[in-house]
């Protein structure tokens, strides 16, 4: 029965936000943008280019952190009471979605999903919210074939080569990132029986370096390694724990995601280290898209995509900066 109220929230929901009248041309524009971690420098930077669709198009953008489902739900009547008629989200819990959609419609709001996609009681995403996510998988293909092409590069014999994959099953984003990162190195001729998994209890550089400690111990044959991830830091923390074991540059090859400034900072050391790389993802789109395509939705009626999934681009130390420059991020 729960679930069926849940899906029936959402259903009806749905209608109400894609038929929810244009505004008039007289009406000022009002939209929210909320973050669950608005801390994070990602979130600043969304905040930031959705800052500058405001100022482009001319309307008013309320910045709101929402880091519980109780804070959702309250922002979204404070944006109700200001007038707003739409609001870009990044939800804490994506599985509030019946209970956003339905108080977007109670509140007469329009809303589309940023980061992570909301999904009904049984576990489903929501369709009929619109989306702008980023696609894991493909993502971690872009770090398996960045891997694949340095280690022909370095002439390295695969059959020698280790791979320590640093996981979070908890976390589908994860799951999704490391397995496309598995994929393609096995697509590029690497043999499965090489990659090791490393189960991290943690995202962070400390529980990844404790998980890849383990796998680098248990696997002492190999002469070179190579190490991915969710996240920079999970990378940085096998490249550490690496390190303890001998294993430098020239024997190891990480890539990471994020382009985190943990990330940033390994390519400014003096001398290389293992850390070789970052798929750095934009929060560019994610921000002034969404909240250009929120406007646009106000007030020409003219809806967002169903389901928009970025990608991005692998920054080396070599090439930083100007990859940086590409995605519309300042120089660091």
């Amino acid at each position: 029965m729960k679930r069926r109220i849940f899906l029936t929230l959402a259903a009806a929901a749905a209608g109400v936000l894609f038929n929810a009248p244009v505004a008039q041309a007289a009406d000022p524009v009002k939209i929210g943008f909320l973050v669950k971690q608005p801390e994070e420098p990602w979130f600043q930077d969304e905040w930031k280019f959705a800052e500058i669709a405001a100022k482009e198009k001319g309307f008013t953008l309320v910045k709101i952190g929402a880091p519980s489902g109780e804070k959702v739900m309250s922002a979204i009547d404070n944006l109700s009471a200001q007038k707003a008629q739409g609001f870009v989200i990044c939800t804490p819990d994506v599985k509030l979605g019946p209970g956003i959609v339905a108080k977007a419609k109670a509140d007469g709001l329009k809303m589309m999903t940023v980061d992570d996609r909301l999904v009904d009681g049984a576990g489903k995403p929501i369709a009929s919210v619109p989306h702008m996510g980023i696609s894991a998988y493909n993502i971690g293909k872009q770090v398996g074939d960045g891997l694949a092409a340095e280690i022909k590069k370095r002439g390295w014999d695969m059959k020698d080569v280790g791979a320590i994959d640093v996981t979070y099953e908890q976390l589908p984003t994860a799951h999704d990132r490391t397995s496309g990162a598995t994929d393609a190195l096995v697509a590029a001729g690497f043999p499965k029986a090489n990659v090791i998994a490393a189960p991290q209890a943690k995202t962070d550089t400390e529980n990844a370096f404790n998980a890849a400690n383990i796998a680098l111990t248990k696997n002492p044959n190999f002469k070179h390694w190579v190490a991915y991830g969710l996240n920079d830091e999970a990378v940085l923390g096998a490249v550490r724990a690496a390190e303890g074991r001998g294993f430098k540059a020239d024997n190891m090859i990480g890539i990471g995601i994020g382009g985190s400034d943990s990330a940033l900072n390994e390519f400014k050391k003096p001398s290389p280290t293992g850390f070789y790389g970052t798929v750095i993802i934009s929060p560019k789109r994610h921000g002034e898209e969404t909240s250009t395509l929120m406007y646009d939705w106000i007030t020409q009626g003219k809806a967002p995509p169903p389901l928009t999934l970025t990608t991005g681009m692998l920054a080396t130390r070599d090439n930083v900066a100007d990859v940086r420059q590409k995605m519309g991020l300042a120089a660091n």
